[in-house]
């Protein structure tokens, strides 16, 4: 089975957060936690202009992601695909994927008081449709590819 990830091309992305909001909007979201991100890296380009390059940051999916390994109630979950999710019905919000996780992934859902965090929407990926983070990209900075494709 293919494993997945998001990748950005920089020279495409504008910093606009577009991502950020789609991907909000398709996990109904409230203000506050965000599943992905785009920060904005200040860099000089070769002639000295001041330039700010772009970089996104969302869950990494590890081969062996801590969350899961640290989770009392097995609702952190690593599908065979590499895709590592929360099964919201398993969850108690003890929020201990999020004191495992190196990049603090996990979020609390203020909501529901349970765990969050970035499944590359694999309810769309199991439809055969892309993230929607991918999906809604203006620029077509991010791309859904498969590991094997890169």
């Amino acid at each position: 089975m293919n494993k997945y990830m998001i990748h950005l091309d920089t020279m495409r992305c504008t910093g606009c957060h577009g991502c950020v909001v789609h991907c909000k909007t398709n996990k109904n979201l409230p203000v506050g936690p965000v599943l992905c991100e785009i920060l904005g890296l200040p860099i000089t380009s070769i002639k000295g202009v001041p330039k700010i390059e772009f970089s996104f940051r969302s869950c990494y999916h590890c081969d062996v992601p801590y969350c899961v390994a640290v989770c009392p109630t097995s609702a952190m979950t690593k599908r065979e695909d590499g895709i590592v999710y929360v099964d919201q019905e398993k969850c108690i919000g003890c929020m201990a994927c999020a004191g495992a996780c190196p990049w603090s992934v996990p979020q609390r859902n203020p909501q529901t008081n349970k765990a969050i965090k970035c499944d590359y929407c694999m309810d769309r990926i199991d439809a055969g449709l892309r993230p929607a983070c991918v999906t809604k990209c203006t620029n077509h900075a991010l791309k859904f590819v498969g590991l094997t494709e890169l």
